[in-house]
């Protein structure tokens, strides 16, 4: 006999064992799971009133609250398709997502309200748009739906090969793809990660993920199969992480590898007494040694790395430990906790192969790329059969990760392959470097890229963040690499930066460094730390504005300059309602006429940057 694998089963089985037990933490609303999938059937219920029918969308853009939770068990069980989008994103991309996936109700959180009416009449598929908080003129109100709705509904039958959800990538240079997830593949998953990773009835899960990210890396279903609680969190503040932890008595929780860099480093007075023994799953990035080692070794946390793409539903390998690892030192223990792993039970069958496709040797040192094929491969991108084929039409998905096999059969990643810096013939990890510069005291975070170079076609150009209080010289921190790695792997130039760009999932944008390290290698020649200090991340925002002729989110769509480059934007003045930067001052002339000027920034300040800033303007 066979019945549809499904997280739905996982739903019906904690509600049955464990309704009484709280399920649900959001601000002063606690929920036990009968109260929880009450609320899931009345949205259910609300829902099939409102037309919706089986393979139809329901998008949503949310932070973690207790209604985006309920999305992930009210949709798909009327056999409908859930599309949880980046609440980061910009109106023009939720537009395009809603048009792509063909959304017909559109969810919608009050902090987004207004960006979505600026933009509504771009979504003529939409038949109903839904405010989960915060409801006005033209939005249907959640709360008042869920009240006014008896939970009672039309089951349909539901097949593990359905969709489940639809998840966008971040698109880079091309528009974001529509991943689709099946019932199997997310319930694979689920099983997966619980079989790894053994969560207990009445464990607490701090939401410090998004749950849009590949479905909250399936949490948002692993949690309810466990028997544990979800205590939402709807943005991440390391003192209220803490708190939360302490509070809630938090037992489990996920994040990047940026986000626990964040929480390591916030000052004491954020951190209070950090309770010890909280399980810590870490992806979205290879997460350096040292980082574990300062969790584990200060906080007394227990970090697993584990490693996989929206498009695998997500995890395909997990660093699970050994009984030989526990004699290592805890330094030694960090670099192998470092790694990717091995494959879980459930995810199917790994290789890493050479470009003629055949694996490589198991020896720490040959690259190759990570292929996957089994049970948590998604279906393909909706409504993009060349992508399909692209990334998986030889039977086996391509990650587009570069990686080596260690003697032990464990994977690790050294870059992402267009990342891999090659220098006089010679592949150069960033992740290797990055990993190097983090074990100095005075380096909060680290990223490492690929400037041109007429004599080796490319050398390692590092960006650090660093510690607050803590001070350090482009030379020291090249001599301290040179002095743990093979010294042409050690960066020649260092961008010392306030802040990295980084995604909602706090991924690292290496193109945005790549672009702005270009300009500054034609630019400007440091021998040392720079005379101010240069973010990224405010370089990305005007560049990404100026370019595309808009701003990000809800700011005015002009722009003030055709070819601005901001290098710099510690503070700025109050938001101003119009774009435009007023320069003041040339401050000094550059070569081939480029000039820098000192300005008054009216229009990041409309972005949310700290107030009152000095900003660096170049252009030609």
């Amino acid at each position: 006999m066979e019945t549809p694998l499904s997280p739905l089963e996982f739903a019906r089985r904690t509600r049955r064992l464990h309704g009484a037990r709280e399920a649900v933490v959001d601000g002063d609303l606690r929920l036990t799971y009968e109260q929880f999938f009450d609320r899931c059937d009345r949205w259910s219920a609300a829902l099939q009133r409102l037309g919706v029918r089986p393979g139809d969308r329901v998008a949503t853009i949310a932070p973690n609250t207790h209604a985006q939770l309920e999305s992930f068990y009210a949709v798909p069980q009327l056999g409908a398709v859930l599309v949880p989008m980046n609440y980061r994103l910009t109106p023009d991309d939720f537009v395009y997502m809603v048009n792509h996936s063909g959304s017909t109700v559109l969810c919608v959180h009050s902090d987004y309200l207004d960006a979505i009416d600026g933009v509504r009449d771009q979504m003529p598929g939409v038949r109903h748009f839904v405010a989960f908080e915060g409801a006005g003129d033209g939005w249907l109100d959640y709360e008042a739906l869920i009240a006014a709705t008896e939970p009672t509904f039309s089951k349909p039958e539901i097949s593990e090969r359905d969709l489940l959800t639809i998840n966008y990538t971040s698109g880079t240079t091309s528009r974001p793809k529509g991943v689709m997830i099946t019932h199997r593949n997310a319930a694979m998953n689920t099983i997966g990660t619980l079989l790894h990773l053994p969560m207990r009835v009445g464990d607490r899960y701090l939401w410090t993920l998004p749950m849009f990210h590949a479905n909250g890396w399936t949490f948002t279903w692993t949690v309810t199969a466990a028997g544990g609680t979800h205590v939402c969190l709807r943005r991440v503040d390391p003192a209220l992480v803490f708190s939360l932890i302490r509070d809630e008595h938090v037992s489990w929780m996920c994040a990047a590898p940026t986000v626990l860099i964040g929480l390591a480093n916030a000052p004491a007075s954020a951190q209070g007494a950090v309770p010890a023994g909280v399980h810590v799953v870490t992806a979205g990035a290879p997460p350096a040694a040292a980082t574990i080692e300062r969790l584990e070794g200060g906080f007394g946390w227990d970090i697993t790395h584990v490693y996989g793409l929206t498009e695998t539903a997500p995890f395909i390998t997990v660093c699970a430990p050994l009984p030989e690892h526990e004699s290592l030192s805890p330094a030694d223990r960090a670099v192998l906790k470092a790694r990717q792993g091995v494959e879980l039970l459930t995810s199917g069958e790994l290789r890493v192969v050479e470009d003629a496709g055949g694996e490589v040797p198991a020896d720490g040192v040959t690259l190759g790329e990570i292929t996957v094929r089994g049970n948590v491969v998604m279906d393909g991108y909706y409504n993009d059969p060349e992508a399909t084929k692209k990334a998986m039409g030889d039977g086996w998905f391509h990650s587009g990760d570069a990686a080596v096999v260690h003697p032990d059969g464990y994977i690790e990643i050294r870059d992402r392959i267009k990342d891999v810096i090659i220098s006089g013939g010679e592949n150069i990890s960033s992740v290797e470097v990055e990993g190097a510069l983090l074990r100095h005291p005075a380096v909060g975070e680290a990223a490492v890229v690929g400037l041109p170079s007429e004599k080796w076609g490319e050398t390692p150009h590092a960006f650090v963040v660093v510690m607050p209080g803590a001070s350090v010289t482009a030379d020291e921190l090249i001599a301290f690499v040179r002095d743990r790695i093979a010294h042409y792997k050690a960066p020649r130039g260092i961008t010392f930066v306030t802040d990295l760009p980084k995604t909602a999932t706090g991924k690292i944008q290496k193109y945005v460094l790549r672009g702005g390290a270009a300009n500054l290698s034609r630019q400007l020649s440091f021998g040392g730390r720079p005379p101010y200090p240069m973010s990224a991340r405010t370089g990305l925002i005007v560049k990404t504005a100026i370019g595309q002729t808009r701003t990000r989110g809800r700011g005015p769509r002009d722009v003030c300059h055709p070819a601005v480059l901001v290098l710099e934007c510690s503070a700025c003045t109050p938001r101003c309602p119009r774009a435009g930067l007023t320069a003041i001052t040339a401050i000094a002339p550059g070569p081939r006429g480029v000039r820098a000027a000192e300005f008054s920034c009216h229009w990041l300040s409309s972005f949310g940057e700290s107030p009152a800033c000095l900003a660096w303007l170049w252009w030609m």
